[in-house]
């Protein structure tokens, strides 16, 4: 007898629900299997090894398993890492009796409940930008097309810097498939650029943004990192701030978002490509650090959105590290921003030239795509880039049909 076996992957209670609907179990088994097949696996950091000891006897005692060091059995480690692995059954039932317990136990507790939400919810948005919507849903990758209005960036400097070619560029972006126009008026390259001041960076921006704002109906970012930029670009009508210092270079910026109520991309960036730890710890604590910045300020939660930094402060080891594990980002339940495009990783790897690394940038949003942490995309080559995107979107939505 052959039974046609076969390992299925289930990452959430939606997609346990449909496999068990298909096996025709019933609905109130149904209910109660869904928290059972989905499996996940956290990683605590820091975590104080008296209070490691409780965290572990807890989870073993609710059927799932937890992993300490060594030194924490006896305290010859005072803080000790630990990973917790279970079903989400295991998770709900050990939570609720952390809550209560000492040594820091009850905040790790709402940290812990906060990811595994973070993790079985998609991170809806419906953005109301002026007169426009924009929605982050899933099934469909939304593409930012670049519009680099410098003398110098690394793949186009030069090439759109004056406003007729800016204009004809946006609007075959727009043509191509872009669902938000990214302008930048300083190259933020991680090599080689020159830093301007905020006078003469608005003097390039202001004349092409009002441009964009008064001839094409789309949601528009502004590329900055400094808070007297992003004000002058709210002011004239720009829908999204994109920081590449994550509101941790220019202490007014957090201010000048939640003044406006407006998305803000946060990224990640450090100088230097050495990391003490592992880098995604690094990741989400710089990104962690932002959000918490931010949220002081007075921007809402929502309009938080999270860039790995592909490129900034990263080398070929780094970057390739990062795109592996992208899917880590969804911790934060934020959606993710993937810049790739024409990246120097790219370069090193296909030895190609910034106007031909199409193929590469399209393998690297693909990836993200599938690993569900790259929600929009921020490209230069917006026709190809799109239809890589859809052709994504929809094969993966035929997954559970």
């Amino acid at each position: 007898m052959r039974y046609n076996m076969r390992i299925i992957e289930i990452k959430n209670q939606e997609q346990a629900r449909k496999e068990l609907a298909k096996v025709n179990c019933d609905p109130g088994g149904m209910a109660i299997m869904s928290n059972k097949i989905v499996h996940k696996t956290v990683k605590v950091e820091h975590v104080l090894s008296k209070a490691s000891l409780i965290l572990k006897q807890t989870f073993l005692s609710k059927g799932g398993e937890a992993a300490v060091t060594r030194g924490a059995a006896d305290f010859s480690d005072e803080y000790t890492d630990v990973l917790l692995s279970g079903s989400l059954k295991h998770f709900k039932q050990a939570i609720p009796q952390l809550k209560g317990q000492p040594w820091g136990l009850g905040q790790l507790a709402k940290e812990l409940e906060a990811i595994i939400a973070a993790g079985e919810n998609f991170p809806h948005r419906a953005y109301q930008l002026g007169q426009h919507s924009l929605a982050i849903t899933p099934g469909k990758t939304l593409v930012m097309g670049i519009l680099n209005f410098t003398p110098d960036s690394f793949s186009d400097g030069g090439k759109f810097n004056t406003l007729d070619s800016a204009m004809r560029h946006a609007e075959q972006m727009l043509k191509d498939g872009a669902d938000i126009i990214d302008i930048g008026a300083e190259s933020t390259r991680p090599y080689g650029s020159q830093k301007i001041s905020a006078e003469e960076e608005l003097d390039r921006l202001m004349p092409v943004l009002e441009k964009i704002l008064a001839n094409f109906s789309v949601p528009v970012s502004v590329d900055t990192y400094k808070g007297s930029v992003a004000r002058e670009a709210l002011k004239a009508g720009a829908h999204i701030i994109n920081d590449i210092w994550g509101l941790q270079f220019d202490p007014e910026m957090a201010k000048v978002v939640a003044e406006y109520n407006v998305p803000v991309v946060v990224m990640h960036n450090q100088e230097g490509t050495y990391y003490e730890r592992d880098i995604m710890s690094h990741l989400l604590e710089f990104l962690r650090k932002s959000i918490e910045i931010g949220m002081a300020a007075g921007i809402d939660a929502k309009n938080f959105i999270i860039d790995p930094g592909i490129g900034f402060g990263k080398g070929l080891p780094e970057n390739l590290a990062v795109l592996a594990r992208l899917e880590e980002l969804n911790s934060l339940g934020c959606p993710v921003l993937l810049g790739t495009s024409r990246k120097k990783f790219i370069g090193e790897i296909l030895d190609a030239l910034p106007d031909d690394r199409v193929e590469g940038t399209g393998a690297s949003v693909v990836l993200g795509i599938i690993k569900g942490a790259a929600h929009i995309v921020r490209v230069h080559d917006v026709k190809a880039i799109a239809r890589m995107a859809r052709m994504t979107d929809v094969m993966l939505n035929a997954k559970y049909q």
